[in-house]
């Protein structure tokens, strides 16, 4: 069996009027993330995470922010993509663990939801999916509220 291990970063501005989707959820708040698709950092670095594990390029090769084909696009489907092309390598997905950091708004209300939502996507049960957040102690980008950050990492294998 051969085991491999990756990660994957991402980070989005908040604005002011934007929808905020992570983790697949539409989290009710004043501001929302930007970016060409729906923006959810949780799961750009989840993709990012199992792209790199299974020795595939970036998030931005497969689904390039130039195209018109992504624009505003869901990133669930991002992601069901990802678990495909993991798939044609003969890659199974073990775990994944993810941190997200963001001062508001408090994410806990919503993470079971999420691991409900990415689960399925990912084929995996509801407890090898971890999901943390924490504050950036109001410094910098995030701590002033004008950006999200995400890291994730996930175990995948190969019989």
């Amino acid at each position: 069996m051969k085991i491999k291990v990756g990660f994957g970063f991402d980070v989005h501005q908040l604005q002011e009027g934007r929808d905020f989707y992570i983790g697949g959820v539409k989290v009710p708040h004043s501001k929302g993330a930007l970016g060409h698709s729906d923006a959810d950092a949780l799961i750009h670095a989840i993709c990012d995470a199992l792209l790199g594990a299974a020795g595939l390029k970036d998030i931005g090769f497969y689904f390039p922010d130039t195209s018109a084909e992504f624009k505003g696009i869901d990133s669930k489907i991002l992601l069901a993509r990802v678990v495909d092309l993991i798939s044609e390598k003969g890659y199974t997905i073990g775990n994944v663990d993810v941190s997200l950091v963001l001062e508001k708004p408090k994410i806990k209300p919503y993470i079971d939801e999420m691991i409900n939502i990415l689960a399925p996507i990912l084929k995996v049960e509801n407890d090898d999916i971890s999901i943390k957040a924490t504050t950036n102690e109001k410094m910098g980008y995030v701590g002033r509220e004008e950006g999200i950050a995400a890291y994730a990492v996930c175990l995948i294998s190969k019989i």
